[in-house]
């Protein structure tokens, strides 16, 4: 390649094979790690109060619904990279690159101004008041103001995962925690000299944390790439890299939507039954996401080997794989969730001395062995369809068992036969399983094999610009 982007020889990053081992354990220990670190920012706010922790609860959640709209890019992005590295086009794999962090700095800017200009309508309309009304208010400026760099960092650690480098990710996301979890201390409490700040310490450190990692994501970016990107390529927005970002993006980003919607949906169920009813479940979803958590994980490798053997034509490999991928995603979730069950009364006692909240906390992970089971298949197989090119099918199929089966089953067991809290859980796992089910018999009917957006035998041809 004469490109004038192409890597120096001396550069010590190159382009790697892909081991789903190698690829997996760093996204296992990246999502643990977010997980960890979320869970000591609500400790620290409950140092200020308990109010900093309600205030920054409730701006998090707005905050999560934008991530999911500037998801759309991100993960599009991910796949269309995938597929052109796996087709040996890394120019094209660059261009898309580029294309991926333009479109989504523009979405990242809009949010980020929206959340400038109406965070504090917000607020009110969540119904919050008086000190808990003014953190939120504060907070929500100070993250939601500066959110574009995360959809910067979205975009580019979803590619340097796709090139290989889960690892070189994963400390980056380890140096950006850690540096934010100290940060927070500083700023929240006014240690060293800082101002004690509270709830606006803990937007403050997240900004200038998410800012560091975006800068050092940049330069890593920019060590992996076969062909380096060059600056034109920013600007070179052309209609079918933008069509095949979106149709992966897209259909993605509504799964994303329809499954939280119904959470909600089944929040709303749970009021009706209570505060421990809520508290508990509040528990067992946090106890649950570590339980997932290795399929999680797996699921995410599979789909950055699944897409580079489409482009690469190697639909037999990618058949072969994703299989493989779903016997150990079970096999592994069903052992954890086991120790789990076995200890499930003294894990639900650390989360609350209620002997009422214990006792729901600890029916529902009994059932999570039927949940989480379920689940397993959708981890690996949503994500592997995806990866594939195959992404609208999964939204038709998570809208009507979600929307259509899922929501209605649990009022009818929760309300119309009294099974209460345990009702919600059963419907959840029932929707689990009905899409994993389909899925997989998806998987083996093959009909992904069509829908590869990349071919490794003809070079692209460049459209006129959006």
């Amino acid at each position: 390649m004469t490109e004038a982007g192409v890597r120096q020889g001396n550069t010590p990053l190159a382009a790697k094979e892909l081991n789903l081992f190698q690829l997996t354990w760093p996204i296992f220990l990246e999502l643990a790690l977010f997980m960890l670190m979320g869970t000591a920012d609500t400790l620290m706010l409950s140092g200020v109060s308990d109010g900093a922790v309600s205030a920054v609860g409730v701006a998090n959640q707005f905050i999560f619904i934008a991530i999911l709209v500037m998801e759309v890019v991100a993960h599009g992005a991910s796949i269309v990279v995938s597929q052109y590295l796996g087709a040996r086009r890394p120019l094209e794999a660059a261009k898309v690159s580029a294309i991926a962090l333009t479109l989504n700095l523009i979405v990242g800017l809009i949010v980020s101004v929206a959340f400038l200009l109406f965070g504090d309508m917000l607020m009110r309309a969540a119904n919050l008041h008086g000190d808990i009304l003014a953190m939120a208010q504060s907070y929500l400026g100070i993250v939601g103001g500066w959110l574009f760099i995360q959809a910067i960092i979205n975009t580019l650690s979803g590619i340097i995962r796709t090139h290989g480098f889960t690892r070189e990710s994963m400390y980056v996301s380890l140096g950006m925690n850690v540096f934010h979890v100290l940060l927070n201390y500083m700023l929240i409490f006014g240690k060293f000299g800082f101002p004690e700040m509270g709830a606006a310490g803990a937007a403050v450190s997240t900004a200038v944390s998410r800012g560091l990692a975006m800068i050092v994501f940049f330069w890593l970016l920019y060590r992996v790439m076969e062909i380096r990107i060059q600056f034109k390529y920013y600007f070179s927005i052309t209609k079918e890299y933008v069509r095949k970002i979106l149709s992966i993006g897209i259909p993605t980003a509504l799964e994303s939507m329809t499954y939280n919607a119904c959470q909600t949906v089944f929040l709303f169920y749970i009021t009706f039954l209570g505060v421990q009813e809520l508290a508990a479940r509040q528990y067992a979803m946090n106890i649950s996401q570590y339980i997932y958590l290795f399929g999680a994980a797996l699921g995410m490798g599979t789909a950055i080997v699944v897409g580079r053997y489409i482009g690469a034509g190697k639909t037999e490999d990618a058949f072969h794989r994703v299989l493989k991928s779903v016997r150990w995603a079970i096999g592994i979730t069903v052992l954890v969730d086991i120790v789990v069950v076995f200890f499930r009364e003294p894990i639900a006692g650390v989360f609350t001395d209620d002997p009422i909240i214990a006792a729901l906390t600890a029916q529902l992970i009994l059932l999570s062995l039927l949940l989480e089971s379920g689940r397993s298949f959708n981890l690996i197989l949503v994500n592997a369809l995806r990866a594939t090119g195959d992404a609208k099918f999964t939204v038709y199929m998570g809208f009507i068992s979600m929307v259509g089966m899922s929501l209605p089953l649990g009022y009818f067991l929760t309300f119309t036969l009294d099974f209460g809290l345990p009702g919600v859980w059963l419907a959840i796992a029932a929707d689990e399983w009905l899409r994993g089910i389909v899925m997989r018999y998806r998987w083996k009917s093959r009909v992904w094999e069509g829908k590869a957006l990349v071919s490794p035998t003809h070079t692209e041809t460049e459209t006129s610009a959006v």
